[in-house]
């Protein structure tokens, strides 16, 4: 375990939780839910174990609603008269897959010392 020996908030405890929160924009699957994975893993600051514990259970969600979405878009992709409502869930999704990352990204910034909790979605670990 990597202990950061920072108490004040700056430094590594900011720098790992916005790697953490910023994994998301990396694009592969395996990066993007490996870095935090390995974050929980090596450090014991409470903070940065919190983040990476909150964004491994939003990439879990992300896994999930990109699985229904994909099964609704097919569905309603089949059927011509749905197209719209298909680009809907779509629009929907991408917002949701985007969004909140910036939002925890900017919390980070603003204050170190609390983790961002992620909106609508299930906490598994």
């Amino acid at each position: 375990m990597v202990d950061t020996g920072d108490r004040s908030g700056s430094g590594k405890r900011k720098l790992f939780s916005l790697l953490c929160h910023g994994s998301i924009f990396l694009g592969s699957l395996l990066v993007t839910s490996a870095i935090p994975l390995v974050i929980l893993l090596l450090f014991d600051d409470p903070v940065i174990k919190a983040t990476a514990k909150e964004t491994l259970n939003y990439h879990f969600n992300i896994w999930l609603y990109f699985a229904i979405s994909g099964a609704l878009g097919f569905l309603f992709t089949a059927l011509i008269v749905t197209i719209p409502l298909a680009w809907l869930v779509g629009g929907l999704f991408f917002l949701f897959h985007w969004i909140p990352p910036i939002f925890g990204i900017l919390a980070t910034l603003n204050n170190p010392n609390e983790p961002y909790r992620y909106p609508f979605i299930w906490r598994l670990l």
